[in-house]
């Protein structure tokens, strides 16, 4: 369980730092900050049996992604397209943005 604040959001480009998929980029789907996990478009699939049901009456196997730890994954930093870490900034007018730690650019 994650105790610190996820710094990963929904929408954020990431890329895979270890396992199967290493390497590979993609966005995050959901994140899922109790649990310190996200769900990363077209990484991590795994093959799911499915049984017909009311709303889809077509059963069989189907794909569906599957939970990476928080830890496993690296936003990618707009400027360079590199994987980063991500820090926090206050501007002038009181809002607070999150940063590249890499270039210093606005995520």
């Amino acid at each position: 369980m994650a105790k610190n604040k996820m710094k990963i959001v929904k929408g954020d480009r990431v890329v895979v730092l270890s396992g199967k998929d290493r390497g590979v980029e993609g966005v995050v789907e959901r994140a899922i900050p109790e649990k310190g996990t996200v769900i990363v478009e077209g990484i991590n699939v795994a093959k799911k049996h499915q049984a017909p049901t009311r709303q889809d009456q077509q059963g069989g196997i189907i794909d569906k992604a599957m939970p990476l730890d928080v830890s496993n994954v690296a936003v990618v930093s707009p400027k360079d397209g590199k994987a980063t870490r991500v820090g926090y900034k206050v501007l002038e007018d009181g809002t607070k943005v999150r940063i590249c730690k890499r270039t210093g650019a606005e995520l």
